[in-house]
């Protein structure tokens, strides 16, 4: 059976990036105008392709009744062959890479574009690892892809110069390349007992291991999972992490929100597809290290969050909240809460996206140190107050920029902090009923991770709250920001699409609890993907008419 002509739109994330990238190589940095031109082109068609292929997913057709497909490059079977797997996840976190990729380009064409070489083929080869990860079904590949989003990640750090993105980068490079030979190790642990990279094949293999071979396939999977850990910023292996999102320029920040959720995509896929329920004696092998560890990040986050004296950093804390919350919902083990934690993961990295945009154009028209300022005036006083109060104004008119800053400002706030009505409130609601739900009483620990859930909501509401008022109160001293409608379009569109998931939170929640229920369904995705034959394979008992040799 020939493959649908439609299904080769898998592979367009990772080649047009790739191409793209590597043709404006060829042109000096003179050429701005076409490189802008070209790499917005770019996003915009990957754009069109992550929406084709999430629509597919959610629609199975005649050609392909299942809700997942397997494209085999080179048209060699699985598990010999690489094989790239587009399902309800894997479309989901392409559309918000698409969707970032897109806002934080058009967000950089206004001046960061400018700022440092080689600005556009860096961007689209991270967004061509980001891709690769997520649609990619062998951990080798994952591997060539997650090296290739790091070092475009090294340039898109520094780039800006200045010493506080020197200063994170000798943080953030040193601690990813320890990150990637640990992935080195893991891997090479897990081949060596299984035989197999292929993660279809792995869910099949795991259950089959003789108990020496299971400690060590263990051992591998766990010095793997330190790996993505790392990426993902639990703690306390996540110290570089504030650091180096609040010294990136804002774009940059901005994209970085959904680096983090790669970590989180990768333990995700292996812990429900190898130690799931069908995993034998390793069924919910490491589960409690992530529920605790996903605990004790929220707590850390969550007081990073109330001590930052930086806006930058308040946000690079909000992405450890993120991370915790999303890392203990997956230890649960619970599918209606991880149902809840992908509708957290779409919306919390669409909102922390639009909070660096936001941020970069809220303190434009700050003085430099106006934030550890104003935290200095708010302990000790300004003596400057005690002057008569015969020359202070009443009232003060509210200009345009400042309020339409302060609306998507509010907007950020009740986002992260999981205010009623928007989609960060439904999907914490989502969790913490899910939690609350389970048969039999509920132990201490789930009553903890409630805690924790709420107190971190409370403790992002008091900080951006306190951030507000300080910045955004029209302090005298401070001048009106000059914003480009080009810098405004892509917050407003982050914003809009979080609003949009709230008004459709029925179907969104919807697609997310069909998502979470094939996640715990290890053999079919292993019978989709080992299942599938090479384009132009005969059925059995008739001859080919072509296709792999």
């Amino acid at each position: 059976m020939t493959m649908p002509a439609v299904e080769h739109l898998a592979i367009l994330p990772i080649l047009l990036p790739l191409a793209v990238g590597a043709f404006m190589l060829l042109f000096d940095e003179r050429r701005r105008l076409f490189k802008m031109s070209l790499s917005l082109a770019t996003v915009l068609a990957l754009l069109a392709v992550a929406i084709t292929l999430f629509v597919m997913v959610n629609t199975p057709s005649d050609e392909r009744w299942s809700t997942m497909f397997v494209y085999p490059l080179g048209n060699w079977p699985p598990p010999f062959g690489i094989v790239l797997v587009v399902d309800r996840l894997a479309a989901l976190m392409l559309l918000l890479t698409a969707v970032l990729g897109s806002a934080t380009l058009l967000f950089a064409m206004a001046r960061w574009h400018n700022a440092g070489p080689r600005f556009y083929t860096l961007f689209l080869l991270l967004l061509m690892g980001l891709n690769g990860a997520f649609l990619t079904g062998d951990l080798f590949n994952l591997f060539v892809f997650f090296e290739i989003l790091l070092a475009a990640s090294y340039g898109l750090v520094l780039h800006g110069s200045g010493t506080a993105r020197v200063r994170a980068g000798l943080h953030y490079i040193p601690i990813n390349l320890i990150a990637s030979s640990l992935f080195l190790i893991g891997v090479s642990l897990i081949y060596g007992v299984t035989g197999t990279l292929n993660m279809a094949d792995l869910s099949r293999v795991v259950p089959t291991l003789a108990p020496q071979s299971r400690v060590l396939m263990e051992a591998g999977a766990a010095v793997l999972g330190i790996a993505f850990l790392v990426k993902a910023g639990m703690w306390p292996l996540s110290f570089w992490l504030p650091t180096t999102y609040a010294a990136a320029c804002a774009p940059v920040a901005a994209m970085f929100a959904i680096m983090t959720k790669v970590g989180i995509y990768v333990i995700m896929r292996l812990f429900l597809l190898c130690f799931g329920d069908e995993a034998g004696a390793s069924e919910d092998f490491g589960g409690l290290w992530l529920y605790y560890g996903g605990m004790a990040t929220i707590a850390f986050g969550g007081i990073g969050v109330l001590a930052s004296q930086s806006m930058q950093r308040l946000g690079g804390y909000a992405v450890l909240v993120s991370s915790g919350t999303l890392l203990a919902a997956i230890g649960t083990g619970n599918s209606a809460v991880i149902s809840g934690a992908l509708y957290y993961l779409a919306t919390s990295t669409l909102a922390i996206s639009a909070y660096f945009l936001l941020v970069e154009l809220i303190e434009r028209g700050q003085a430099a140190g106006a934030d550890v300022l104003a935290v200095t005036l708010e302990i000790f006083g300004d003596p400057e107050e005690d002057i008569a109060d015969e020359d202070e104004e009443v009232g003060v008119a509210i200009p345009a920029t400042i309020a339409v800053l302060g609306g998507a400002f509010v907007a950020c706030t009740a986002l992260l902090a999981g205010l009623p009505p928007l989609s960060g409130f439904i999907a914490k609601f989502a969790m913490l009923s899910a939690v609350m739900n389970e048969a039999g009483d509920i132990d201490a620990a789930h009553w903890a991770f409630v805690a924790l859930v709420v107190a971190s909501g409370l403790a992002t509401l008091i900080a951006m709250t306190r951030n507000g008022i300080r910045t955004l109160w029209m302090p005298a001293e401070n001048e009106i920001p000059r914003v480009r409608a080009i810098e405004a379009i892509p917050i407003g569109a982050l914003l809009f699409l979080c609003a949009t998931m709230t008004v459709m939170g029925g179907p969104t929640m919807r697609y997310m609890e069909s998502t979470a229920q094939i996640l715990y369904w290890p053999s079919e995705y292993a019978r989709e993907v080992l299942g599938t034959k090479p384009a132009g394979a005969a059925p059995a008992g008739q001859p080919a008419t072509g296709g792999a040799p």
